[in-house]
């Protein structure tokens, strides 16, 4: 009997289903108001990216950009003297755009794979996880700190090329447009293997046998006119090449292919890896297992 008054007490002193329910309801709501209104979880998620590679921007910043520098200098200066023009261009001013490229596309992947496999596998992730961020908010934090990033590498580049004497200025908002639109494709692929990753080598594979190989047969440093058949073929599968001759056409009015092959190929990456990347956030494969 004694037992029975208990259980009841215990469940008079409860609250009722329908308080719970409303309770729940009003907390996801805050929540939600939370998410869409408020700009300071993304912007500190942002900020911290930004920070984390600017205390090392010896190391992130200052060292790709002179050894991009070397290559216009070794490549640049040696290869100029014996190669008058390409295309109707200098061969110094034809290759800027190819090694900003170069550069833009290796650290757009390296900052977000890096940053959010690191976050990963030391578990700091989770603490994300729990907050009221979006999985829109929190990928477009990552991917936004390391287009910054990128452009920063990038334009340096091109700034210190300018300097140099090299004539790189024939249309700067398409130049603008394929950086930032290579820059965000590249830091969501990076996204994507960081959350499929398991360990550093699946994280240097990409660029290892991927990224640098493409991007070195993508016309950096030539122009496919200059190949014999079949490679001047084959070459068109390259996916870098259009993104190269985009710049280039914005930067020196050439390109070996048309500029609006670039674009769609770009808006198409951007759509295909944002998806995958916001899919595997949702589903929280390799994440939260």
């Amino acid at each position: 009997m004694r037992g029975e008054a208990d259980a009841k007490r215990g469940v008079a002193g409860s609250p009722p289903p329908e308080a719970e329910e409303a309770a729940r309801l009003r907390i996801a709501r805050l929540v939600h108001k939370a998410q869409k209104r408020h700009f300071t979880g993304p912007w500190t998620l942002f900020y911290k990216e930004i920070l984390r590679f600017a205390t090392i921007a010896w190391q992130t910043v200052i060292s790709p950009v002179v050894t991009t520098m070397l290559y216009f200098l070794v490549f640049g200066y040696s290869l100029g003297d014996r190669l008058d023009e390409i295309q109707g261009v200098t061969y110094v001013d034809f290759l800027v755009p190819g090694l900003v490229m170069l550069a833009l596309i290796t650290n757009a992947y390296i900052n977000s794979a890096f940053s959010l496999f690191i976050a990963k596998i030391h578990g700091t992730i989770v603490d994300l996880l729990v907050t009221p961020l979006t999985y829109t908010q929190f990928m477009t934090a990552y991917i936004l700190a390391a287009v910054v990033r990128a452009m920063l590498i990038g334009g340096i580049i091109w700034g210190v090329a300018l300097l140099m004497g090299a004539g790189v200025l024939y249309n700067v908002p398409v130049a603008l447009l394929f950086m930032i639109l290579t820059a965000t494709a590249f830091a969501l692929v990076g996204l994507v293997i960081a959350i499929v990753g398991e360990d550093f080598d699946h994280i240097n594979l990409l660029p290892s046998f991927l990224i640098t190989p493409l991007t070195f047969l993508g016309g950096v440093f030539y122009s496919i006119e200059m190949l014999p058949e079949p490679w001047d073929t084959v070459s068109l599968f390259n996916p870098v090449l259009y993104m190269v001759n985009g710049v280039r056409y914005g930067m020196v009015g050439v390109s070996d292919v048309p500029v609006w092959h670039g674009v769609v190929l770009l808006v198409a990456m951007n759509l295909i890896f944002g998806a995958l990347a916001m899919w595997l956030l949702k589903t929280g494969k390799k994440i939260r297992e």
